[in-house]
């Protein structure tokens, strides 16, 4: 594996070290920084389909999001290029 030096503000390395101090704590077992980084990516990259399912709600309030949604689609406008 290749390595680069990175430079970091201190507190910027204080909170990465904590977050691998979070991640250590969760995976029982010592954690690089390089893997932390990894695992934060890896969070980042997570695509809207992933989340299908994942929020619970009930008839009411759905009905509540999608008149929302209806009222902002009232408000919208197309402008031609």
């Amino acid at each position: 594996m290749e390595t680069k030096t990175i430079k970091v503000s201190k507190k910027n390395y204080q909170w990465l070290c904590q977050e691998a101090g979070k991640l250590q704590e969760k995976e029982k077992r010592n954690v690089s920084i390089d893997e932390t980084l990894s695992k934060m990516h890896e969070r980042m990259t997570v695509k809207f389909s992933d989340l299908a399912g994942l929020w619970e709600m009930n008839e009411e309030e759905a009905d509540k999001i999608l008149m929302e949604i209806r009222k902002g689609w009232k408000n919208w406008t197309i402008e031609s290029v």
